[in-house]
């Protein structure tokens, strides 16, 4: 499972976390404005916009988990097992396989309102990139610096939501995850008041006591209430690496550590990265399981002009920077 989020400080970010017991060997890459995007339903695009992301690249094409273009525009696929439902093709509409949904809002729309007019044709249709390879079910979390939105398309058409917490995770749909919230009203980042009974005199015994009854465990719900509460809460400066590190301390409230959720045959669900791309400036941060220290690709370093993706494997061994040797 997996969790989304946009932050704004001086600027905009945008990243998620990838939480499986598996990876595909995904890197960071690069495509760039010429090379042709090829939709199997929906037409080409020989140029478009930049974009840089996580994806798993298979015969030179980004199957992309999350990525942002050069105009600030994130965008994240996440886990949506049991709702995602993917619709016949229907000849009146635009119909995208759900791998494709990402590179073709990230190479036509600079802003969320583009990406809602886009969406207005869409259809997400049950359309496989391959057999070894078949479509997953997921929902999408679409993000500016104005701005963010969630897709889901189940069975009774695609649904698009505002989205004023600024997080996503997977199961329930997001109408009730946002609903699940009013369950949480009570949370403070104050100490708390005894409204127990007037007869009794209590007292806080320790900091923190506003925020008991915030989730901790690792479910999608639970992961939805702490981050949304962390992320409203959240104070912050507006420089680069201030803003880095709280985004990074964000999504590490709900970070997977292996061991505690088995998916049986000895295999564990883990947090394989965590991202955070300055959609501003084009940066795409991320750390690994392994590798907590944090990397850097900056996308205009590139020749956006080229026809090929660019690919970075990720650095996963632990860095360590010695300050005695």
């Amino acid at each position: 499972m997996c969790t989304a989020l946009t932050f704004t400080t001086k600027d905009h970010y945008f990243g998620r976390s990838l939480d499986l017991e598996y990876s595909y060997h995904e890197t960071v890459t690069i495509m760039p404005r010429k090379m042709p995007l090829h939709f199997r339903d929906a037409g080409t695009l020989e140029t478009h916009l930049a974009m840089i992301g996580m994806a798993y690249v298979v015969d030179g094409y980004p199957l992309y988990y999350d990525a942002v273009n050069e105009k600030g525009l994130g965008m994240a696929g996440l886990n949506f097992p049991g709702n995602a439902y993917y619709h016949p093709i229907d000849p009146e509409k635009d119909n995208l396989g759900s791998f494709e949904f990402i590179p073709w809002i990230l190479a036509q729309c600079g802003t969320v309102k583009e990406a809602r007019k886009l969406l207005e044709r869409l259809n997400l249709a049950a359309i496989d990139y391959s057999k070894e390879l078949p479509a997953s079910p997921l929902h999408w979390m679409i993000a500016d610096q104005e701005e963010s939105i969630v897709v889901e398309s189940m069975k009774d058409g695609l649904r698009v939501h505002d989205n004023p917490v600024g997080v996503m995770t997977n199961n329930p749909p997001f109408e009730t995850q946002l609903f699940n919230l009013t369950n949480y009203m009570a949370l403070s980042t104050e100490p708390p008041e005894n409204n127990f009974s007037d007869k009794l005199e209590l007292k806080p015994y320790s900091r923190g006591m506003g925020a008991m009854g915030l989730p901790g465990d690792l479910s999608s719900a639970s992961r939805f209430v702490k981050v949304a509460f962390t992320r409203l809460n959240s104070v912050c400066g507006d420089d680069e690496s201030a803003s880095i590190s709280q985004f990074y301390h964000i999504l590490g409230s709900v970070a997977q550590q292996r061991g505690l959720v088995h998916m049986g045959h000895g295999q564990y669900e883990i947090s394989i990265y965590t991202s955070c791309c300055n959609t501003t400036r084009g940066i795409y941060y991320y750390t690994t399981y392994e590798n907590s220290q944090i990397t850097a690709v900056d996308m205009h370093r590139e020749n956006l002009d080229g026809t090929e993706v660019v690919s970075y494997p990720l650095i996963t061994g632990q860095q360590i920077k010695w300050q005695n040797r």
